[in-house]
């Protein structure tokens, strides 16, 4: 690239001169390149450690004058391409001009101007990046592609210096950080380290510090495991690392590529060496911890935060912490955990003004919201900047009704069970026949739109509860003091008082709302009025198979609760899954989510449900609910180190039983509700909204801990399952005043002896007082060391499971299509950030069979042809990929999976030669003509539809002529049908001329790079000559047979013979000339260079067009008419192709010709090495890299004049 002209002072230090003319030197710099000597090497060596060929180019131009001894340079590039661009423009458009001046001062001005000139254009379209980007940054990115050959859609995040260590020695050297890879690259004294690792393929990262490697990073693959050492920021590195990673993971598991968040502010300042996708992913990393800690959705970026303090009225005293500010809230959290937090939404603020500023508070802001609650910030660094942002948001907050939204949590009495109930929108104008109340699936005038089931069927209850009605007012009114003191709704303060009054119960009255604002559910209904109805009416009536699986499970949704007996809280629960399903398909339905809505349902309305299950679905339980509840698997994963590091011995024996992994996942998927009694386990979802998932952890630890004793004397799975069961239906909850409900998981207690009752809140109690110590973000780290190894663990199952439903129909061994599936999928995941004709989604659906999850489409499949195809057909091998693509693809939707990816590989490597030709033959039939598929499909629906048809038809009697058969003949006449047909030689449809010459094309372009080419060039020559007389034999006989005419008597026979032999001969002609136009087709251009393959490809047509020719025994046709023009041969072959179009042969007469040639037979009988193609698949990346950089140094031996 051109740069500003610079004084150089040494022109030969460190560099070497290529060209030069009077007024221009181009340089190469020593180290790069081969040779060099040990000067070269010492400098490469620094280069490559000190960073310098990140900052100095390897080749630059540099002007100078005749007697001049100052040096300027111009021009700088990283390979000899790019700087022999510039060398030629100089040459071309300055040296004339520069001969004209006389004063060297005058040329050395006028090439700094110009120089300056041309930078100040490319500025112009570049000075959006240059923002972006910083030019030292850029020089990375560029660097690394040329190193590893990446392409300009992989995006550098970062690199760092560090050594990695080759055994016992440490190479120090760069890493190179991206989107998809980690690389790294080292160059000392000669000796090159190259490591390239996806993402995807990582198994476990750790940091760590041994004597061997001091304060490491290891990256550990299935194969290996790579350290990195000797950074010099190693906990920003490894961060970095870890949301790479997370992000791979993500990918795995959803499909979802990597995309850059365009609503990134800007910074204040531009960070030097930062690029734009490491400040997006440290604003990520940001935004993940504030939504964390608050309970925002997805939507919610962070703007900033900064220190400040809170004066808390209840406790008369400010409070020390920080403020965070987002595009629609305002949030405060204190630096001692639990003394105070605080949510202000913006759609709630009515004033923000600055306060008088005193010694006493410094830069104070106060902010009023419309239920008349006010907050008082102070020690604001930057309050006028502060007021402006938020300002800012305010005017792009849309104003809500939110008269209609606050009054009702304020002005509700506590007997209502949600006093947060939104009001619900006015329903959508009706239209002429679908106003009546039938026509809605879901009416706000439905019971449960209006109160939960619980409010709905305690109504008729009697109320003799005595003391323990007197402790549930006692909580009402406990909460009705809190409230008073510490407000009431999204903006109350949250202190540990809060916490202390949610683990002594929360009251049955305010169980709903309560659970709203600490899940943060209630922003998402008051900013999303009406959306739940919507959704109701577009999801209910599609049949899916989430839907089905609804179904199926909605009345093993605690059936042993009333409110679950009758169709009020079936179709109340129907409603809420289904419309969740709808909203989230990725998810859809996953058993336990049942469970978890009805209890749900028991204390909200149907809304607030709904907004319940999509915060616990998408925040509280990650990945808890998809198809493979990964979630929940990672956290068993982290429930076993947490028992291995608290309760030690019990661990040992437990993981020798196998127990943890057995019971901890029904524990985790719902909240305990499944195997403890309902109103105990409700009090544990109460602590689980307010804590996380942390109470979980806790409880789960203190159930192990108090059966520690019985657990160590188990002798087997089973009697450790049955103590803990037993103990786990035992935990009452005395204090609850709603009517008792039966168990079913108490089956399992032991009549013998009654075992002792467990109080609930004296387990919960426990829980705290010896498991506590729990922190969120420890979980959170211990989530993502354990995500790498459950979600690569599931994809080798998802392998082995694609591999044992496919070994059956496939020749292939265990081996080859493991190694098969894995270039498949890589193949697939690779178009999911380096481009693709269709989006990864489209190719990827969790919900299919592991079989059919990953697709690709024609282009990746034409690539993983070439690259393990048998039949390398040269330039013609993209032509038969996209052939047999489109008849591997039975759906023609342009994408295949893996089986039929298997099916059409299988049979080019270990079919016999009759599979082989018939693959081949059918290949060359036009798609909508060949009536028969590579693989018949089982789901034949046009047959299944014709047969119900011809059932009713009988059934009814409408064939008066035909006697009605029993229905079970038809359904075994149904079954027949759908059962797959045996494909035979003769359901292959006649191939005509075109397609004929079409096939010998792709047979010469098969046998071009086999050692017996030209015995099988005369081979197939010979077949094609015979098969052009049968044809014609065969056109003859039927046109004979149609239009046959009385010849006059004594008419010579012998005309006819002579005919056919004079169009014979012609028709052979053409395959010579087709096959010569095959040829010709694969040489280059007139003029253009040509390599040695294709001098080799030149040799071959001449040699073959004088095999054909002899073979073909065509005494008019010379090496002139063999080779003639494509125009010439194309046009004759349309003239005949038009004037005898109804010339076809048969499958078995092209099967029959080619057995009459032994090297033809020995060749398609011939078995194909899948691993060595495997093998060179895998290392092409490494041989790109080593192309890339051996590019120079072939350019440099023949440079460009």
């Amino acid at each position: 690239m051109w740069i500003t002209p610079e004084e150089v002072l040494l022109a030969n230090a460190l560099w070497v001169s290529e060209r030069a003319n009077p007024f221009f030197i181009l340089q190469r710099r020593k180290g790069h390149g081969k040779g060099g000597g040990i000067t070269g090497l010492l400098v490469g060596t620094l280069d490559v450690v000190l960073d310098s060929s990140a900052r100095v180019a390897p080749y630059r131009i540099l002007h100078q004058t005749g007697d001049s001894q100052i040096y300027w340079s111009i021009a700088c590039g990283s390979s000899r391409k790019e700087i022999t661009e510039h060398w030629e423009w100089l040459e071309a458009n300055l040296l004339q001009t520069l001969s004209i001046f006389d004063n060297e001062d005058d040329i050395t001005t006028f090439v700094k101007g110009k120089i300056q000139g041309i930078i100040a254009e490319e500025n112009k379209s570049r000075q959006a990046q240059e923002e972006e980007e910083p030019g030292k940054f850029r020089e990375a990115e560029l660097k690394m592609r040329k190193l590893f050959g990446m392409p300009e859609e992989e995006k550098l995040v970062n690199y760092y210096s560090c050594s990695y260590w080759k055994g016992r020695v440490p190479r120090q050297g760069w890493l190179y950080l991206s989107v998809n890879h980690l690389c790294f690259y080292s160059f000392l004294l000669g000796k090159e380290v190259t490591v390239v690792v996806q993402w995807t393929d990582v198994t476990q990262l750790e940091k760590n510090a041994t004597l061997l490697f001091p304060e490491s990073v290891c990256v550990s693959t299935r194969d290996t495991q790579h350290f990195f050492s000797m950074f010099l920021n190693i906990n920003d590195t490894f961060k970095l690392m870890e949301q790479l990673a997370n992000l791979a993971m993500r990918q795995l598991l959803d499909n979802e590529g990597f995309a850059a968040d365009h609503f990134l502010p800007k910074p204040c300042k531009t960070l030097k060496n930062v690029s734009a996708l490491k400040r997006d992913f440290d604003a990520r990393a940001k935004n993940e911890r504030y939504r964390a800690r608050f309970r925002l959705t997805h939507e919610e970026r962070l703007d900033g935060h900064t220190d400040c303090t809170l004066w808390a009225p209840f406790a008369k005293m400010h409070v020390i912490g920080q403020m965070f500010v987002s595009n629609n809230y305002i949030c405060f959290a204190s630096r001692e955990e639990d003394l105070c937090q605080l949510i202000i939404p913006l759609r709630e603020v009515s004033i923000v003004e600055k306060a008088d500023c005193s010694s006493v508070l410094p830069s104070p802001l106060s902010i009023s919201t419309k239920n008349k609650m006010n907050f008082l910030f102070a020690n604001l660094k930057d309050r006028d900047f502060l007021v402006q942002r938020i300002s800012d948001f305010l005017q792009r907050t849309p104003d809500r009704l939110w008269s209609d939204v606050k009054e009702r949590s304020i002005g509700n009495q506590p007997e209502t069970p949600s006093p947060s109930t939104p009001t619900v929108p006015s329903a959508p104008p009706s239209f002429p026949g679908m106003d009546s109340p039938q026509s809605q699936h879901y009416s706000p005038s439905l019971p449960t739109a209006k109160q939960g089931l619980l409010q709905i069927y305690l109504k008729d209850s009697p109320e003799d509860l005595g003391l323990k009605a007197t402790k549930e007012k006692m909580k009402e009114e406990s909460w009705k003091i809190h409230f008073f003191e510490f407000g009431r709704g999204v903006c109350m303060y949250r202190t540990s008082k809060t916490r202390e009054l949610v683990l002594n119960g929360i009251p049955e009255s305010l169980r709903g709302e309560l659970w709203l604002l600490f899940s943060g559910a209630q922003n998402e209904i008051d900013t999303h009025p009406g959306y739940y109805a919507e959704l109701v009416e577009q999801a209910m009536g599609r049949c899916t198979l989430a839907t089905e699986e609804i179904e199926r499970d909605l009345h093993r949704s605690m059936p042993e609760h009333h409110a679950f007996q009758n169709e009020m809280g079936i179709a109340a629960l129907r409603r809420v899954l289904t419309a969740y399903a709808y909203r989230n398909p990725n998810i859809g339905y996953c058993q336990a989510m049942n469970i978890v809505t009805s209890v749900l349902l028991l204390y909200c309305t149907e809304e607030q449900a709904f907004w319940l299950l999509v915060a616990l679905c998408e925040r509280m339980l990650p990945d808890y609910y998809n198809t493979r509840v990964v979630g929940a698997l990672v956290d068993q994963g982290v429930f076993e180190e947490l028992t291995k590091e608290c309760l030690p011995l019990l661990y040992e024996h437990m993981q020798e039983l196998g127990v943890i992994s057995t019971i901890s996942l029904s524990w985790f998927l719902t909240l305990f509700l499944s195997v403890m009694p309902f109103h105990s386990a409700v009090l544990l979802v109460d602590c689980f909204f307010y804590e996380g998932i942390k109470v979980i952890f806790q409880v789960s630890l203190a159930v192990l801990h108090a059966n520690m004793e019985l657990l160590l004397a188990s002798n087997d799975e089973g009697e450790a399952m049955t103590i803990l069961g037993r103990y786990l239906d035992n935990v009452v909850n005395k204090q609850t005043v709603s009517p008792p409900i039966p168990h079913l998981h108490a089956l399992l207690t032991s009549g013998d002896e009654p075992p002792p009752e467990i109080d609930v809140f004296d387990l919960i109690k426990a829980s705290y007082e010896k498991f506590g110590s729990l922190r969120a973000d420890v979980i959170e780290q211990m989530r993502f060391k354990l995500r790498l190894k459950v979600i690569q663990s599931l994809e080798d199952t998802a392998k082995r499971s694609v591999v044992r439903a496919i070994m059956t129909d496939s020749a292939f061994s265990i081996e080859e299509l493991e190694e098969l599936y894995v270039l498949f999928k890589a193949k697939h995941i690779m178009s999911c950030y380096w481009g693709s004709s269709s989006t990864a989604a489209e190719r990827h659906d969790p919900s299919l069979p592991y079989l059919e999850q990953y697709r690709i489409d024609m282009g990746q499949f034409c690539q993983l042809f070439s690259a393990l195809g048998p039949w390398n057909c040269g330039v013609h091998t993209q032509t038969l990929a996209s052939r047999l693509f489109r008849l591997l693809d039975l759906n023609k939707d342009g994408l295949i999976n893996f089986k039929e990816f298997v099916t059409g590989l299988s049979g080019m490597y270990h079919g016999d030669m009759t599979e082989k030709l018939k693959l081949l033959y059918k290949l060359h039939l036009p798609p909508g003509k060949s009536q028969v598929p590579l693989f018949v499909s089982t789901k034949d629906h046009v047959h299944v539809l014709h047969n119900v048809f011809h059932f009713f038809l009988c059934v009814n009697g409408w064939f008066a002529d035909e006697k009605v058969k029993d229905y079970k003949y038809y359904l075994r006449m149904w079954a027949k049908e759908k059962e797959p047909k045996k494909e035979t030689i003769k359901d292959l449809p006649r191939m005509n001329q075109e397609q004929f010459i079409e096939l010998c094309k792709t047979l010469y372009n098969m046998f071009s790079e086999d050692p017996l080419e030209q015995e099988l060039y005369h081979a197939i020559a010979t077949v094609a000559s015979l098969l052009l007389r049968i044809g014609e034999v065969g056109k003859r006989f039927t046109n004979n047979g149609i239009n046959k005419k009385p010849e006059p008597k004594g008419s010579p026979p012998r005309l006819e013979r002579e005919d056919l032999s004079e169009d014979g001969s012609s028709r052979q002609s053409q395959v010579c000339k087709a096959l010569a136009e095959a040829q010709l087709e694969t040489l280059p251009p007139p003029g253009a260079g040509g390599s040695d393959e294709e001098g080799k490809d030149d040799t071959s047509v001449s040699s073959y067009s004088v095999v054909s020719t002899g073979s073909l025994q065509c005494e008019d046709i010379t090496d002139d008419l063999v080779l003639i023009g494509c125009d010439k041969v194309v046009s004759d072959r349309r003239r005949v192709s038009a004037s005898e179009g109804d010339w076809s042969i048969t499958f078995e007469q092209v099967l029959a010709s080619l057995l009459t040639e032994p090297v033809l037979v020995d060749y398609f009988e011939k078995r194909g090495d899948i691993r060595g193609k495997m093998a060179s698949c895998k290392t092409q990346r490494a041989v790109e890299r080593q192309v890339s950089s051996a590019s120079d140094h072939e350019l440099a031996q023949h440079p460009a004049c």
